[in-house]
């Protein structure tokens, strides 16, 4: 079986008998979302990409301790979440959104102006997400980005499900307000 095709589980158990095909998927199938979790964070794809290794780092030496009370992919995030967040209090430079950062579609479109107006709105959504207060920032970036439940929000975020699913809609309500 490739290591594609197990579970977490399955590769967990291996990596920790100490296979690294094991652990090179784990972290290949969940490197873009720590990083992206990270990225929102911090606001910045270099300093992303550092708490990303970072947080692989940290979760690769702890993963002997993992015990499954959650998922995988919540725990390697929230070790993200925590790595990103620690990397932040650390930084002392102003947080800039890089042009970088626009949404894929842009390249979707073959007609320039359409391409112009999606990058200008893809700013402008990135702008507004960034003025957000981090836990709605989150909330709203986990939900829609990485797809994960109000539940799972609010493991990763130190709050309720009850809390994290009034942090999302209160972030999507300020967002319209933003981008009217």
């Amino acid at each position: 079986m490739s290591a594609l095709a197990e579970d977490d589980d399955a590769l967990v158990r291996r990596a920790r008998e100490g296979e690294a095909a094991a652990l090179d998927a784990l972290v290949s199938r969940h490197h873009r979302a720590v990083y992206e979790v990270a990225y929102r964070v911090l606001g910045d794809a270099d300093l992303a990409a550092d708490a990303t290794q970072d947080a692989f780092v940290k979760a690769i030496r702890a993963l002997a301790t993992f015990r499954g009370d959650a998922s995988l992919r919540t725990w390697l995030l929230r070790i993200g979440l925590n790595t990103a967040r620690s990397a932040g209090r650390k930084r002392t430079s102003q947080r800039e959104v890089p042009l970088e950062a626009v949404s894929g579609t842009l390249m979707a479109s073959s007609d320039l102006e359409r391409r112009a107006i999606a990058r200008t709105e893809a700013e402008r959504a990135e702008q507004a997400l960034a003025t957000l207060p981090e836990k709605q920032r989150l909330a709203v970036s986990l939900r829609v980005h990485q797809g994960l439940s109000h539940r799972e929000i609010g493991e990763l975020t130190d709050t309720s499900e009850g809390s994290a699913r009034v942090n999302y809609h209160l972030g999507i309500r300020k967002l319209r307000e933003l981008l009217k």
